[in-house]
């Protein structure tokens, strides 16, 4: 079960970075509170479903990959480490964004929880369940989020790059571990 902890706070740490970006804008067309209560539905929501459908595709394919597992997994984590230490050193889109819609909540919430897809996959080497561990990702999500809008109106964006750094950091170790388990 740590494990799952750990997958779902570093899988969070996209959409606390976007949280803490849409916090910090000035210029915001939505109340804080409200803000932070629809980031948290938005980015939890997809973050909790997007790790159920690698799992499922991921079980489809395990009868023909079943000896590589430990290496996809591996492999698909360490990209997506790789990918959010990247994002994390370079400028976000939230802040080109000038309203904060439904439509907006929308395509942020997918492309944050597009890693979470693929980190579902690794499920299948945890010995939980699946629904559980997915539950799990979308509450710390959830509340990650929620947290992130108010950071961001506090502090500004300073904090936004180093939580995708630190994602980055904890999934390419969990992925490690996956060699090993």
């Amino acid at each position: 079960m740590t494990e799952v902890l750990l997958l779902a706070i570093a899988l969070s740490m996209d959409a606390f970075a976007v949280s803490i970006g849409l916090g910090s804008k000035k210029n915001s067309n939505i109340a804080s509170f409200d803000l932070a209560l629809k980031a948290g539905t938005f980015f939890g929501f997809f973050q909790a479903i997007m790790p159920i459908v690698g799992y499922l595709g991921g079980k489809g394919l395990l009868g023909w990959i079943c000896s590589y597992t430990h290496w996809i997994s591996f492999g698909l984590l360490g990209l997506i480490g790789a990918k959010m230490i990247y994002e994390g050193m370079s400028e976000g889109v939230e802040k080109e964004i000038c309203y904060i819609t439904n439509k907006v909540m929308l395509l942020l919430s997918i492309a944050t929880s597009i890693d979470a897809m693929a980190a579902g996959f690794s499920l299948m080497l945890l010995n939980v369940n699946p629904f559980l561990a997915c539950f799990i990702i979308g509450i710390v999500t959830f509340m990650f989020s929620f947290i992130g809008v108010f950071v961001g109106k506090l502090s500004g964006t300073w904090l936004e790059s180093k939580a995708e750094i630190f994602g980055g950091i904890v999934l390419i170790a969990i992925g490690f571990r996956m060699l090993f388990y």
